[in-house]
């Protein structure tokens, strides 16, 4: 595979030399007239999932990355367009990421604001500019994961985001599929290494009352159902990803921790607290407080599908548990 490196400073300064390390040993030449898949968000929990298994089935993978080591070895094995949500206003960037492309998978998104950018635009106008840019360049399928209950009249602004997203791509002329999951987790994500932390403390703090109900669905079990939905083609333009319980937020609070082997009380912690206290830390933290108000907010509207289980089992996964994914540690 090519790998293809925008804007790189050639005068030997930090950057190019962090991409030289990350990179080392890669054959670099011109991205070929090969019709390839774009994936962006392909470090992220579906996304880590997803692309080893689109290369197995043969197809020639483009991904999105702003930091390629992440991709861990697999960035040999794909085509490199440097770049993130926050960058999709560069016609440039996104005519060179598009070249080509027959087919996008847009899993990225954000649940926090980025300075300078906010949800809105990283969640919302992004997937709209790249979206419109698809069209314009030949693309033909587009696939997007929204979220469960996503609305226009939802109290948190990762949800309106993800609605004016999902609309647009509703809308676009393209062959276009939208994924609608609750909430995903995988072993090692930052949302379950946050609980399990939270049980080393005499009580697991859960922000309100706890009580928002959620399906979670394990990433791997997410990214079966793209590949699922991509070998069926254009039958079904959108699935609601469900799992095959229904727990709480205090439920899975207390799962966690007993899975980790510290079972612990639930100490419920006002919401004005709780945004009160997260911003302040947010303020003297910056980008590296362990939570902002945005995450904890999201934990208070509850995801589920009337439907269960029943699209993801029609694209032939058996959607597991959590607590038998988390015990297999």
């Amino acid at each position: 595979m090519s790998v293809h490196f925008r804007d790189v400073d050639r005068s030997g300064g930090p950057e190019t030399a962090e991409l030289g390390a990350s990179l080392r040993g890669t054959w670099v030449e011109p991205w070929n007239d090969v019709p390839v898949l774009l994936l962006t968000g392909a470090t992220g929990n579906i996304g880590s999932r997803l692309l080893p298994l689109l290369l197995e089935r043969g197809e020639d993978v483009r991904c999105l990355v702003r930091e390629p080591r992440r991709l861990g070895h697999y960035r040999v094995d794909v085509q490199i367009a440097l770049g993130d949500l926050g960058e999709m206003s560069d016609p440039y960037l996104v005519r060179q990421a598009l070249r080509g492309v027959d087919g996008v998978i847009h899993l990225a998104a954000t649940i926090r604001d980025q300075p300078p950018h906010r949800i809105e635009e990283l969640n919302g106008l992004a997937t709209v500019r790249l979206l419109r840019a698809a069209e314009r360049s030949g693309v033909e399928r587009f696939a997007f994961f929204s979220a469960l209950d996503a609305a226009a009249t939802q109290r948190t602004r990762f949800f309106r985001a993800k609605w004016m997203a999902e609309r647009a791509v509703i809308s676009s002329p393209l062959e276009t599929t939208v994924f609608a999951p609750s909430i995903v987790y995988d072993r090692s994500d930052p949302w379950v290494t946050l609980l399990r932390r939270f049980s080393f403390l005499p009580a697991m703090p859960v922000s309100g009352d706890g009580q928002a109900r959620f399906q979670p669905l394990w990433a791997a079990d997410a990214a079966r159902c793209v590949v699922a939905a991509l070998e069926r083609g254009n039958s079904r333009d959108r699935y609601e990803l469900a799992g095959p319980e229904t727990l709480t937020y205090d439920q899975m609070s207390d799962l966690v921790s007993r899975v980790a082997g510290r079972p612990r009380p639930l100490a419920h912690i006002p919401l004005p607290v709780v945004r009160a206290g997260l911003i302040a830390l947010r303020n003297v933290f910056g980008e590296a407080v362990f939570a902002t108000w945005e995450e904890a907010e999201l934990m208070e509207v509850s995801m589920t599908s009337e439907r269960g289980t029943a699209d993801v089992e029609e694209l032939g996964v058996t959607p597991r548990r959590m607590g038998d994914v988390l015990a297999e540690e």
